[in-house]
């Protein structure tokens, strides 16, 4: 992973969750100014919302990031496996944090582009807010369909060029400038024409310029 993007993990983990969740000013100006205001909230319900509540079997959740907005429901599906995953200590840390207690939870940093685990471990595969960041985008992908059992549910969400003018222009300028994006940046057609290629029971949608996606092995 290059400097910049090691950089921008690194200088990122103390304002992502006020940055997501909008809970200061500068929360909510990173939001309007450089995602129109985007519902980071309701977007990232439409991707848990794939998760039933009697879910069981194994979970990876690629990059988990802080787990700001995904411990609720980590923590409530108590018969599944599950493992969270970010190339970040200080984000993972924050995550283990959070749900320290749940031993149905583990924690590892680790590399999306060299997954430790077994081909076909896993029933399903979140990666939400990452794709856009992975540095290897290929390989990424290659691992997180390597790990997904045959019919296992993969969900997640990314940035998508073509919706906004305004976010694409800030994604090609400051954001890849900064290393919080890197390319190659797909639009929603791209994206869901790659997902059927690979996948079945193809669904993609979006909210302001990220999409949010579902489909099976």
């Amino acid at each position: 992973m290059s400097d910049r993007i090691k950089k921008a993990y690194k200088e990122s983990s103390g304002i992502y969750d006020d940055a997501l969740t909008q809970s200061s000013l500068f929360g909510k100006l990173y939001i309007k100014l450089f995602w129109d205001g985007m519902d980071v909230r309701g977007m990232t319900d439409k991707v848990l919302a794939n998760i039933p509540a009697d879910f069981s079997g194994k979970l990876l959740d690629v990059p988990c990031g802080t787990a700001v907005f995904t411990y609720e429901k980590w923590k409530s599906l108590k018969n599944t496996d599950i493992t969270c995953v970010d190339y970040s200590p200080s984000m993972l840390a924050q995550a283990e944090k959070r749900m320290e207690g749940e031993p149905h939870i583990h924690c590892k940093q680790g590399d999306v582009g060299n997954l430790p685990m077994a081909d076909e471990t896993f029933d399903l595969v979140q990666t939400m807010n990452g794709l856009h960041v992975f540095p290897d985008k290929p390989k990424a992908l290659r691992e997180l369909y390597r790990v997904l059992k045959p019919g296992g549910l993969f969900i997640g969400s990314l940035y998508v060029k073509g919706e906004s003018r305004k976010t694409d222009l800030i994604a090609k300028t400051l954001l890849e400038h900064e290393g919080w994006l890197t390319r190659p940046f797909w639009t929603k057609e791209q994206w869901q024409s790659y997902l059927e290629r690979h996948y079945h029971d193809v669904k993609v949608g979006t909210v302001a310029s990220m999409a949010y996606f579902s489909c099976r092995k």
